[in-house]
Order: C-alpha cells, then sequence, then structure tokens
C-alpha cells in the first residue's frame, strides 16, 4: 500500500488506538475524501478540538532600549509618507511564521516621530490606541481634533476615524502601537482608506487638552449631547496624572483596611469608555497595574492573549517556563491560557512611584463578547 502513502497516511490510516483498521477499503474511502476535499474529524479531532487551549504564540520578551535604539536608526533612514503611512516597528512572535504580530490576535508596534515630521492621515477598521512610556511634543490628530501625547498617557483610537501625527518638538519621539490587526486580518473584515497628505494649520496646535478632553474628561460626568458616534471611547486621552492617582489611592485605601486592590500590595485599574462604562475599544481591553515593591502577584491564566510593557520601576515576570528580569519599557507577551506572574524589586531611588507598573492590553472583549472568557487562579504551579 506505499502508492498510497502520501494520502491515507498523511489523513491518519494509521494502525493506533481510536482509529479504523487499515484495509483497502479504507484507504479507498480515503482517496474519496480527498477527490471531494473532505476530512473526517476523527483524524483530526485532537488538533481540532484539544483539552485545553494550545496557543500558536509563544512568551517572549523584547528589550526596549534595543527597540528604541533600532527606531532611532529607522528614523535616520527610513522616511514618513505615503507607502509606508507610520515609521511602525512592529513586534514579531517568533512561533508565527515571521508574520508582523505579536500574538494570533494583537499587534504591538513601536513608532517613532522626528522633530517636525507629520505622519499622514488615514483611517482604517482595525481599532488601536497609543501609550507613552517616556517623552512628549507630539500630537496625534484624531477627527481633526489636536490630541497631546505626554508620559503615561493612553489614547484610544476607535476603528475608521481619520488620524494623523505631528511631532512640535524639536527631538524625536517614540511610543507603542496596538491594533487588532491579526484579528482582523484572520476574520477578512479590514478596510483601509488614505486621508490628506498634511493637516490644517488649525489642527496644528498644541493644546494642553483636546477637545475630547473637555467634554467627556470629567470623572462622574457625561454631557447630555448623547453617546458617541464613535464605536469606542469618545474620550481619546486618558491622561496619566488621573491613572497614577488613582493607583495610589487604591494601595493607600489598602493600607487603611479598606477592600479595593486586587490582591495585597497589588493596585489595578482599567481604561473604560465614559458613555458605557464598558471598555474602550471593542476587541481591545487596556488596564495598568502597580506592584508595590516586594509583593508578587498570584499565577493567573486565562483564554485570549495579552502584551505588557513595563512602564516604571524593575521586577521579574514569569510567563509559563519562562522568567526574565524587567525594566522600564521592556515588552513581553503572555499568550492563551499561559500563565503569568509578576514580583516587585523596585526601590524608590529608580523609579517614579516606587513600585512595578505594567501596562497591559488584551484581546479580552472578544472573547467574553464569544463567551469564551474562561480564567484560572487556583491549582496553578508556580
Amino acid at each position: 500500500m506505499s502508492e498510497l502513502a502520501d494520502g491515507p497516511v498523511r489523513l491518519g490510516m494509521v494502525d493506533a488506538p481510536g482509529q479504523p483498521t487499515p484495509s483497502d477499503a479504507l484507504a479507498e474511502l480515503y482517496r474519496g475524501f480527498e477527490r471531494e476535499l473532505l476530512v473526517p474529524l476523527w483524524t483530526e479531532i485532537g488538533d481540532l478540538m484539544p483539552a485545553r487551549p494550545r496557543s500558536k504564540a509563544v512568551p517572549h520578551l523584547w528589550r526596549w532600549d534595543a527597540l528604541l535604539k533600532l527606531a532611532d536608526q529607522a528614523g535616520h533612514l527610513v522616511p514618513v509618507g505615503r507607502g509606508g503611512e507610520r515609521r511602525a516597528i512592529a513586534l514579531a512572535n517568533p512561533s508565527l511564521g515571521g508574520r508582523p504580530f505579536a500574538t494570533p490576535t494583537l499587534w504591538a508596534a513601536i513608532q517613532y516621530l522626528m522633530p517636525g515630521e507629520d505622519a499622514p492621515e488615514h483611517r482604517h477598521t482595525q481599532h488601536a490606541f497609543r501609550f507613552v512610556v517616556e517623552g512628549s511634543g507630539v500630537w496625534t490628530v484624531v477627527g481633526r481634533d489636536p490630541v497631546p501625547m505626554n508620559r503615561g498617557d493612553f489614547l484610544p483610537q476607535a476603528g475608521w476615524n481619520w488620524h494623523a501625527h505631528h511631532n512640535a518638538a524639536d527631538h524625536p519621539m517614540a511610543w507603542i502601537d496596538g491594533l487588532d490587526i491579526p484579528f482582523q486580518y484572520q476574520t477578512e473584515a479590514q478596510f483601509f482608506e488614505p486621508g490628506r497628505d498634511t493637516i490644517g494649520e488649525d489642527e496644528r496646535g498644541t493644546p494642553a487638552r483636546s477637545r475630547s478632553e473637555r467634554l467627556w474628561g470629567h470623572p462622574g460626568l457625561r454631557p447630555l449631547s448623547g453617546p458617541a458616534a464613535r464605536s469606542g471611547s469618545p474620550l481619546l486621552r486618558y491622561a496619566w496624572d488621573d491613572t497614577d492617582r488613582a493607583l495610589a489611592d487604591q494601595l493607600a485605601l489598602a493600607e487603611e483596611g479598606f477592600p479595593g486592590v486586587v490582591e495585597p500590595g497589588h493596585a489595578a485599574v482599567r481604561y473604560s469608555n465614559p458613555a458605557t462604562a464598558g471598555d474602550v475599544l471593542p476587541t481591545i481591553r487596556a488596564e495598568m497595574h502597580r506592584i508595590r515593591p516586594g509583593s508578587e502577584t498570584a499565577p493567573r491564566r486565562q483564554t485570549g492573549s495579552a502584551v505588557y510593557q513595563v512602564f516604571d520601576g524593575s521586577g521579574r515576570v514569569t510567563v509559563g517556563d519562562r522568567s526574565w528580569s524587567v525594566g522600564r519599557g521592556d515588552l513581553f507577551v503572555v499568550p492563551s491560557w499561559v500563565a503569568f506572574s509578576a514580583v516587585s524589586q523596585a526601590s524608590a531611588s529608580d523609579s517614579d512611584s516606587g513600585a512595578l507598573d505594567l501596562f497591559t492590553f488584551s484581546d479580552a472583549p472578544v472573547f467574553e463578547a464569544l463567551g469564551l472568557d474562561r480564567t484560572q487562579t487556583e491549582g496553578i504551579e508556580a
């Protein structure tokens, strides 16, 4: 039966438990399946329906210093304009076949803009955000609303909104972009449209607060003008001062005995849509975590993947069977159903907050909307 090996053996015609006994009749059946482009479930069920998620992504760490150095080199060699549109350098998970995907559903990249440069206007269905780990001087212009970008700011960008960037400073600036590009690529739902090559002079202002912040940036208060038209948050900048204060207050209240932290020494906040109280973007959840020096989070795993960036401090993170010492700017991936924990080793002398601050974004809203979300916090070996 060697002449049948390329077909039936590939389909699983092997003498194994749970498989039919190899025979000429079975080989003929499998040839018929191949002719009609059919695949029997009994040969594939182990891959299609595993006992637990088996992510194609693997845990991986990218060092911020290395990324920044390469981005600066690109800044002096690669122009920004039509064609490339953005000087963005994507993280490529080493197990995803060279695709520029951090995880099967999430894109993460470092973007770099030189002094005086403009990134041209465009729009796309992919939902996106910017997070600034250091620097200032760039304004993103969303729907002709100039929005400042400063250290610690989180700037969501719902899909299909016109946006451009301009650097009004005399120095370069880098930040990270997060998008759901892989998710929309796999679901074949993406659209893209170029806009104006240059923004208007009235959009080159450098206001301390955008119009969106003036309208939506008041805690617990929303305008009576009705819900925002965009599919994500109408608030285009979540300023670091507010995030920092929320984390500090959580930890202070915990010390006073008030129940307000995730676990001892660990405060966390989620960026939310002020119009709906839901996630800031339909496909992306974003959070900031603060872990006191000497504190360690309990191992946790969940369906769906996440990308983390160290905003401040230093510590050690464990993702599955990998463990790294991390510092400001470093990025790492937590694949689906892989355990994650972190311990803070920071001190007040080398960190703004004296703690390990972790920014993270994930695809959790997609899994929750589909009823596929699952979390495990007990019985995980550290």
